[in-house]
């Protein structure tokens, strides 16, 4: 049985790529500058959760949702160019959400930063 969690581990990485080179390809305004950052896949391949980001420009809760719109809208051409490309016998059911962990850890860096700032300034 760990077989299939490794195997479908390997296709999420694969998978994970080879939706970065397609939507390069894409001239979807609402997609541009979408960066995947990672692919979980369940073991049985049937659906895979793709976890994306923007790479540069508007990042607000607007913005993010129109990119969600836009690669949903893209969905089907993505399953059959992925699966494809992947030699996958059945195209696994793509379902995307904004990866917000990056911003989050820029948040705590930027706490941090502040903490240490107030702590510099008093007297001990």
């Amino acid at each position: 049985m760990s077989g299939g969690v490794k195997r479908a581990a390997r296709v999420a990485e694969r998978m994970r790529a080879e939706l970065s080179t397609v939507l390069r390809t894409m001239r979807d305004p609402r997609i541009e500058g979408a960066l995947v950052s990672r692919a979980e896949l369940t073991d049985d391949l049937q659906t895979a959760k793709i976890y994306v980001r923007r790479e540069l420009g508007a990042n607000d809760e607007n913005a993010r949702r129109e990119l969600l719109k836009g690669l949903s809208a893209a969905s089907g051409r993505l399953r059959r160019d992925v699966s494809h490309a992947l030699g996958l016998r059945y195209s696994p059911t793509l379902r995307f959400f904004y990866d917000d962990a990056p911003d989050a850890v820029v948040r705590v860096e930027e706490i941090l930063q502040e903490i240490k700032k107030d702590e510099s300034g008093k007297p001990i």
